[in-house]
Protein backbone atom coordinates (compact mmCIF):
# COMPACT_ATOMS: atom_id res chain seq x y z
CA UNK A 1 0.00 0.00 0.00
CA UNK A 2 1.34 3.43 -0.98
CA UNK A 3 1.94 5.66 2.03
CA UNK A 4 1.12 9.37 2.11
CA UNK A 5 3.95 11.68 3.16
CA UNK A 6 3.21 15.36 3.63
CA UNK A 7 6.10 17.81 3.65
CA UNK A 8 5.54 21.12 5.42
CA UNK A 9 7.35 24.23 4.20
CA UNK A 10 7.25 27.86 5.35
CA UNK A 11 9.80 29.40 2.97
CA UNK A 12 9.23 29.05 -0.77
CA UNK A 13 12.23 31.18 -1.76
CA UNK A 14 14.06 29.38 -4.59
CA UNK A 15 16.98 27.50 -3.10
CA UNK A 16 18.25 24.17 -1.88
CA UNK A 17 15.19 23.27 0.22
CA UNK A 18 12.61 23.89 -2.51
CA UNK A 19 14.77 22.11 -5.08
CA UNK A 20 15.17 19.09 -2.81
CA UNK A 21 11.42 18.88 -2.26
CA UNK A 22 10.81 19.17 -5.98
CA UNK A 23 13.20 16.27 -6.52
CA UNK A 24 11.47 14.15 -3.87
CA UNK A 25 8.06 14.87 -5.34
CA UNK A 26 9.11 13.96 -8.89
CA UNK A 27 11.42 11.01 -8.20
CA UNK A 28 10.05 7.78 -9.76
CA UNK A 29 12.10 5.75 -7.27
CA UNK A 30 10.50 7.47 -4.27
CA UNK A 31 7.02 7.42 -5.84
CA UNK A 32 7.16 3.62 -5.88
CA UNK A 33 6.68 3.44 -2.12
CA UNK A 34 5.04 6.73 -1.11
CA UNK A 35 3.03 9.65 -2.40
CA UNK A 36 4.84 12.86 -1.46
CA UNK A 37 2.82 16.05 -1.09
CA UNK A 38 3.96 19.56 -0.21
CA UNK A 39 1.99 21.99 1.94
CA UNK A 40 3.03 25.58 2.56
CA UNK A 41 2.30 27.05 6.00
CA UNK A 42 2.70 30.74 6.83
CA UNK A 43 5.57 31.29 9.24
CA UNK A 44 4.56 32.26 12.77
CA UNK A 45 0.98 30.97 12.78
CA UNK A 46 -0.29 29.67 16.11
CA UNK A 47 -2.47 26.84 14.82
CA UNK A 48 -1.63 23.78 12.76
CA UNK A 49 -3.77 22.04 10.13
CA UNK A 50 -5.11 18.55 10.66
CA UNK A 51 -3.45 16.37 8.03
CA UNK A 52 -4.31 12.94 6.72
CA UNK A 53 -0.91 11.36 6.30
CA UNK A 54 1.15 8.36 7.34
CA UNK A 55 4.21 10.56 7.85
CA UNK A 56 4.54 14.32 8.29
CA UNK A 57 7.91 15.86 7.48
CA UNK A 58 8.72 19.34 8.74
CA UNK A 59 11.04 21.56 6.73
CA UNK A 60 9.85 24.44 8.89
CA UNK A 61 11.94 27.00 10.72
CA UNK A 62 12.65 26.22 14.34
CA UNK A 63 12.06 29.46 16.25
CA UNK A 64 10.19 30.71 19.29
CA UNK A 65 7.74 32.29 16.88
CA UNK A 66 7.02 28.94 15.23
CA UNK A 67 7.04 26.87 18.42
CA UNK A 68 3.27 27.19 19.15
CA UNK A 69 2.46 25.86 15.69
CA UNK A 70 4.93 22.99 16.01
CA UNK A 71 3.41 22.11 19.39
CA UNK A 72 -0.09 22.17 17.91
CA UNK A 73 1.09 19.96 15.04
CA UNK A 74 2.22 17.30 17.52
CA UNK A 75 -0.97 17.59 19.57
CA UNK A 76 -3.19 17.14 16.51
CA UNK A 77 -1.27 14.08 15.28
CA UNK A 78 -0.31 12.07 18.37
CA UNK A 79 -0.13 8.76 16.48
CA UNK A 80 1.42 10.04 13.25
CA UNK A 81 5.17 9.87 12.76
CA UNK A 82 6.61 13.38 12.74
CA UNK A 83 10.05 14.01 11.24
CA UNK A 84 11.95 17.30 11.17
CA UNK A 85 14.70 18.10 8.67
CA UNK A 86 17.15 20.70 9.99
CA UNK A 87 18.08 22.86 7.03
CA UNK A 88 19.15 26.03 8.83
CA UNK A 89 21.16 25.64 12.01
CA UNK A 90 24.77 24.55 12.26
CA UNK A 91 27.78 25.28 14.43
CA UNK A 92 29.04 28.04 12.14
CA UNK A 93 25.67 29.79 12.16
CA UNK A 94 25.62 29.98 15.94
CA UNK A 95 29.20 31.27 16.03
CA UNK A 96 28.43 33.99 13.47
CA UNK A 97 25.07 34.95 14.97
CA UNK A 98 25.60 35.20 18.73
CA UNK A 99 22.56 34.36 20.78
CA UNK A 100 22.10 33.49 24.47
CA UNK A 101 23.24 29.86 24.61
CA UNK A 102 20.81 28.72 27.28
CA UNK A 103 17.86 30.24 25.45
CA UNK A 104 18.92 28.79 22.09
CA UNK A 105 19.53 25.37 23.63
CA UNK A 106 16.11 25.44 25.28
CA UNK A 107 14.49 26.23 21.94
CA UNK A 108 16.25 23.42 20.11
CA UNK A 109 15.58 20.76 22.75
CA UNK A 110 11.94 21.80 23.17
CA UNK A 111 11.24 21.83 19.43
CA UNK A 112 13.11 18.63 18.65
CA UNK A 113 11.30 16.79 21.46
CA UNK A 114 8.09 17.17 19.46
CA UNK A 115 9.39 14.95 16.67
CA UNK A 116 10.00 11.23 16.43
CA UNK A 117 13.12 11.67 14.32
CA UNK A 118 15.44 14.51 13.33
CA UNK A 119 17.24 14.54 9.99
CA UNK A 120 20.63 16.24 9.77
CA UNK A 121 21.74 17.27 6.29
CA UNK A 122 25.45 16.55 6.80
CA UNK A 123 27.78 14.66 9.08
CA UNK A 124 29.25 17.94 10.29
CA UNK A 125 25.84 19.20 11.33
CA UNK A 126 24.92 15.86 12.93
CA UNK A 127 28.10 15.86 15.02
CA UNK A 128 27.28 19.36 16.29
CA UNK A 129 23.67 18.46 17.11
CA UNK A 130 24.73 15.48 19.20
CA UNK A 131 27.67 17.28 20.88
CA UNK A 132 25.32 20.09 21.84
CA UNK A 133 22.88 17.49 23.21
CA UNK A 134 20.01 18.95 21.20
CA UNK A 135 18.95 15.44 20.13
CA UNK A 136 19.98 11.93 21.10
CA UNK A 137 21.85 9.84 18.57
CA UNK A 138 19.06 7.24 18.54
CA UNK A 139 16.63 9.74 17.01
CA UNK A 140 19.07 11.38 14.61
CA UNK A 141 19.52 10.39 10.97
CA UNK A 142 21.90 12.01 8.48
CA UNK A 143 20.65 12.33 4.89
CA UNK A 144 22.45 14.85 2.65
CA UNK A 145 20.07 16.79 0.36
CA UNK A 146 19.63 16.18 -3.34
CA UNK A 147 18.33 18.01 -6.40
CA UNK A 148 18.04 17.01 -10.04
CA UNK A 149 21.66 16.48 -11.05
CA UNK A 150 20.89 15.27 -14.58
CA UNK A 151 21.52 18.70 -16.19
CA UNK A 152 24.88 18.95 -14.41
CA UNK A 153 25.96 15.41 -15.25
CA UNK A 154 25.14 16.13 -18.91
CA UNK A 155 27.40 19.19 -19.13
CA UNK A 156 30.59 18.86 -21.15
CA UNK A 157 33.85 19.31 -19.34
CA UNK A 158 35.30 22.77 -18.72
CA UNK A 159 36.75 24.60 -21.72
CA UNK A 160 39.62 26.28 -19.91
CA UNK A 161 41.11 27.00 -16.49
CA UNK A 162 40.38 30.70 -16.44
CA UNK A 163 36.67 31.07 -15.66
CA UNK A 164 35.93 31.18 -11.93
CA UNK A 165 32.37 31.28 -10.59
CA UNK A 166 30.44 32.13 -7.44
CA UNK A 167 26.88 30.78 -7.32
CA UNK A 168 24.39 31.47 -4.54
CA UNK A 169 22.60 34.03 -2.44
CA UNK A 170 24.45 37.32 -2.04
CA UNK A 171 24.59 37.27 1.74
CA UNK A 172 27.41 37.48 4.29
CA UNK A 173 26.94 33.76 4.98
CA UNK A 174 28.30 32.84 1.54
CA UNK A 175 31.60 34.70 1.96
CA UNK A 176 31.58 36.12 -1.57
CA UNK A 177 33.29 39.24 -0.24
CA UNK A 178 36.32 37.11 0.66
CA UNK A 179 36.47 35.57 -2.81
CA UNK A 180 36.04 38.86 -4.69
CA UNK A 181 38.80 40.59 -2.74
CA UNK A 182 41.09 37.56 -3.06
CA UNK A 183 40.43 37.35 -6.79
CA UNK A 184 41.30 41.01 -7.34
CA UNK A 185 44.61 40.50 -5.53
CA UNK A 186 45.65 37.09 -6.83
CA UNK A 187 44.10 36.35 -10.23
CA UNK A 188 45.95 36.91 -13.49
CA UNK A 189 44.68 39.20 -16.25
CA UNK A 190 43.38 36.27 -18.29
CA UNK A 191 41.03 35.12 -15.51
CA UNK A 192 37.40 36.09 -14.99
CA UNK A 193 35.07 35.92 -12.01
CA UNK A 194 31.35 35.49 -12.71
CA UNK A 195 28.91 36.00 -9.86
CA UNK A 196 25.50 34.35 -10.18
CA UNK A 197 22.88 35.22 -7.57
CA UNK A 198 20.95 37.95 -5.85
CA UNK A 199 20.46 39.07 -2.29
CA UNK A 200 20.92 41.81 0.29
CA UNK A 201 24.68 42.18 -0.27
CA UNK A 202 24.48 42.92 -4.00
CA UNK A 203 25.33 46.61 -3.70
CA UNK A 204 28.16 45.92 -1.26
CA UNK A 205 29.71 43.25 -3.49
CA UNK A 206 29.44 45.35 -6.64
CA UNK A 207 31.23 48.16 -4.80
CA UNK A 208 33.89 45.70 -3.64
CA UNK A 209 34.46 44.58 -7.24
CA UNK A 210 35.01 48.20 -8.21
CA UNK A 211 35.79 48.79 -11.86
CA UNK A 212 37.60 45.47 -12.32
CA UNK A 213 36.52 44.39 -15.83
CA UNK A 214 37.25 40.75 -15.01
CA UNK A 215 34.37 40.57 -12.50
CA UNK A 216 30.81 40.30 -13.80
CA UNK A 217 27.47 40.08 -11.96
CA UNK A 218 24.69 38.17 -13.70
CA UNK A 219 21.89 38.20 -11.13
CA UNK A 220 19.82 35.14 -10.34
CA UNK A 221 19.47 32.42 -12.99
CA UNK A 222 16.45 30.11 -12.73
CA UNK A 223 18.55 27.29 -14.15
CA UNK A 224 21.61 26.90 -11.94
CA UNK A 225 23.12 24.44 -14.45
CA UNK A 226 23.55 27.39 -16.83
CA UNK A 227 25.55 29.19 -14.16
CA UNK A 228 27.79 26.20 -13.51
CA UNK A 229 28.23 25.64 -17.26
CA UNK A 230 29.74 29.13 -17.55
CA UNK A 231 32.50 28.26 -15.05
CA UNK A 232 35.59 26.08 -15.04
CA UNK A 233 36.09 26.43 -11.28
CA UNK A 234 33.60 27.07 -8.47
CA UNK A 235 34.54 28.82 -5.25
CA UNK A 236 32.38 28.18 -2.17
CA UNK A 237 33.84 30.36 0.60
CA UNK A 238 30.89 30.11 3.00
CA UNK A 239 31.29 31.25 6.60
CA UNK A 240 28.67 28.68 7.63
CA UNK A 241 26.83 26.04 5.62
CA UNK A 242 24.74 23.11 6.87
CA UNK A 243 25.43 21.22 3.62
CA UNK A 244 26.11 23.21 0.42
CA UNK A 245 24.20 21.71 -2.50
CA UNK A 246 26.09 23.89 -5.00
CA UNK A 247 29.26 21.89 -4.26
CA UNK A 248 27.57 18.63 -5.25
CA UNK A 249 26.24 20.27 -8.42
CA UNK A 250 29.71 21.49 -9.32
CA UNK A 251 31.18 18.03 -8.78
CA UNK A 252 28.40 16.49 -10.89
CA UNK A 253 29.35 18.90 -13.68
CA UNK A 254 32.99 17.83 -13.53
CA UNK A 255 34.11 21.24 -12.29
CA UNK A 256 36.95 21.95 -9.92
CA UNK A 257 35.32 23.00 -6.65
CA UNK A 258 37.11 24.76 -3.80
CA UNK A 259 35.15 25.12 -0.57
CA UNK A 260 35.71 26.34 2.94
CA UNK A 261 35.77 23.87 5.82
CA UNK A 262 32.62 25.26 7.39
CA UNK A 263 30.16 22.74 8.84
CA UNK A 264 28.73 20.38 6.22
CA UNK A 265 31.05 21.52 3.44
CA UNK A 266 33.69 19.15 4.80
CA UNK A 267 31.46 16.24 3.72
CA UNK A 268 32.23 17.06 0.07
CA UNK A 269 35.98 16.60 0.31
CA UNK A 270 35.70 12.82 -0.04
CA UNK A 271 33.80 13.44 -3.28
CA UNK A 272 36.58 15.46 -4.83
CA UNK A 273 36.12 19.02 -3.55
CA UNK A 274 39.25 20.83 -2.38
CA UNK A 275 39.11 22.14 1.20
CA UNK A 276 40.34 25.67 1.80
CA UNK A 277 41.12 26.34 5.45
CA UNK A 278 40.02 29.50 7.20
CA UNK A 279 37.58 32.29 6.39
CA UNK A 280 40.20 34.85 5.43
CA UNK A 281 41.15 36.69 2.27
CA UNK A 282 44.71 35.39 2.49
CA UNK A 283 43.83 31.70 2.27
CA UNK A 284 41.59 32.35 -0.73
CA UNK A 285 44.37 34.31 -2.42
CA UNK A 286 46.62 31.28 -2.02
CA UNK A 287 43.90 28.98 -3.31
CA UNK A 288 43.37 31.07 -6.45
CA UNK A 289 47.11 31.26 -7.14
CA UNK A 290 47.33 27.44 -6.92
CA UNK A 291 44.51 26.69 -9.37
CA UNK A 292 46.89 25.72 -12.14
CA UNK A 293 48.46 22.96 -10.05
CA UNK A 294 45.32 20.81 -9.64
CA UNK A 295 44.71 17.55 -11.52
CA UNK A 296 41.35 18.56 -12.98
CA UNK A 297 40.82 15.43 -15.06
CA UNK A 298 41.08 13.01 -12.15
CA UNK A 299 38.95 15.20 -9.91
CA UNK A 300 36.28 15.57 -12.62
CA UNK A 301 35.87 11.79 -12.93
CA UNK A 302 35.83 11.39 -9.16
CA UNK A 303 33.29 14.18 -8.73
CA UNK A 304 30.83 12.77 -11.26
CA UNK A 305 31.10 9.29 -9.74
CA UNK A 306 30.49 10.74 -6.29
CA UNK A 307 27.39 12.61 -7.52
CA UNK A 308 25.86 9.53 -9.14
CA UNK A 309 26.41 7.50 -5.97
CA UNK A 310 24.88 10.31 -3.88
CA UNK A 311 21.65 10.12 -5.90
CA UNK A 312 21.21 6.43 -5.13
CA UNK A 313 22.01 6.90 -1.44
CA UNK A 314 19.53 9.76 -1.13
CA UNK A 315 16.66 7.84 -2.70
CA UNK A 316 17.34 4.70 -0.67
CA UNK A 317 17.63 6.66 2.58
CA UNK A 318 14.42 8.63 2.07
CA UNK A 319 12.49 5.52 1.04
CA UNK A 320 13.67 3.84 4.24
CA UNK A 321 12.96 6.92 6.38
CA UNK A 322 9.26 7.10 5.48
CA UNK A 323 8.70 3.33 5.33
CA UNK A 324 6.69 1.55 8.04
CA UNK A 325 8.73 1.15 11.22
CA UNK A 326 9.25 -2.57 10.65
CA UNK A 327 10.89 -1.84 7.29
CA UNK A 328 13.08 1.13 8.25
CA UNK A 329 16.77 0.58 7.58
CA UNK A 330 17.83 4.20 7.06
CA UNK A 331 21.33 3.78 8.43
CA UNK A 332 21.99 0.82 6.15
CA UNK A 333 20.68 2.77 3.13
CA UNK A 334 22.97 5.70 3.86
CA UNK A 335 26.02 3.50 4.36
CA UNK A 336 25.43 1.48 1.19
Amino acid sequence: MTRTVIHLLDDTTPGGVTRMLDYIRKSPALAASARHEIRVLPRGRWSAPRLEADVIVSHLSVSWRNLPMLTALRALHPATELIHVEHSYCEGFVAANPTPRLRFGALMRTAYALFDRIVAVSRGQADWLTRSEFVGASRLVTIPPMADLAPFLALPGPRSRHRIGLVGRLHAQKGFDLAITAFRRAAGPEMTLDVFGDGPDMEKLVELAGDDPRIRFHGWLDDSADAVAACDTLLVPSRWEPYGLVVLEGLAAGRLVLCSQADGLTDHVTGGAIAVGGASIGVWEDAIRSLGTNDRGTRAVRGRQHARAAIARFEEAWAALVAPAAEQTVEDAIAA
